[in-house]
């Protein structure tokens, strides 16, 4: 069954609080995008704001670096209470010493790869990432649609995946439609990042839907 790793930048942002405790009975865990306004034009949540959310839920906390310098953010959100950290591939400079950090702290560890990079540069890294995330849309960038070159992407990571007998998960975040999401499901994506799918609408009626599509069509 797809999980859901709710987007907390679709959240109403003077409520995160209460918004956390609205969505926790129908996602997996929350997703908190992480801007520097340096590896994108924007500025997006922050260690203490992190740590201030923390004991409002038992659901994990997945932090998504979209930021230079991860390898320099990755002890401030561990101490604030993720239980994951995702970075972008290309704003590494190496990124065996960012995962490394990451996991000798017993967290999990993610990378994100931008629309236009190949899944071959996570080849020396499937070993140690317990999550890998497909962005469907340019980084930083909300409210547009998914990139028609998004499920293909999704199948290839699935094949590796499965072919190698991988323990990661298939992320796929941007883009996330009513229409988008089936075409996710079907190329075999295990969780999804929904931000106004999920806030914006009836999050138990979205939950129950997306459910469904695991449904036989036979049952």
């Amino acid at each position: 069954m797809l999980k859901l790793a709710a987007s907390l930048w679709s959240a109403d942002l003077a409520n995160l609080a209460a918004e956390i405790r609205r969505i926790e009975p129908y996602c997996d865990r929350f997703h908190f995008d992480v801007a520097d306004g340096h590896y994108v034009k924007a500025l997006l949540f922050f260690p203490d704001l992190v740590a201030a959310l923390r004991p409002h839920t038992r659901l994990p906390f997945e932090v998504h670096l979209m930021t230079a310098r991860p390898l320099d953010w990755v002890e401030p959100f561990v101490a604030a209470g993720a239980d994951s950290i995702i970075f972008c591939h290309d704003a590494a400079e190496n990124p065996r010493p960012v995962l490394d950090a990451i996991k000798s702290r017993g967290k999990l560890a993610g990378i994100s790869l931008r629309l236009d990079e190949s899944l071959e540069v996570v080849a020396p890294y499937w070993r140690d990432l317990d999550l890998l995330t497909l962005l469907g849309t340019e980084v930083g960038i909300k409210g547009v649609g998914m990139d028609p070159r998004q499920p293909d992407r999704i199948r290839q990571a699935r094949e590796i995946v499965s072919e190698r007998h991988l323990g990661v998960e298939i992320e796929a975040d941007g883009g996330i439609r009513r229409e988008t999401v089936p075409l996710i499901h079907t190329a075999g994506a295990d969780v999804i990042v929904p931000g106004s799918l999920i806030f914006r609408e009836d999050p138990a009626e979205i939950r129950g839907w997306i459910e469904g599509l695991d449904v036989p069509v036979d049952s």
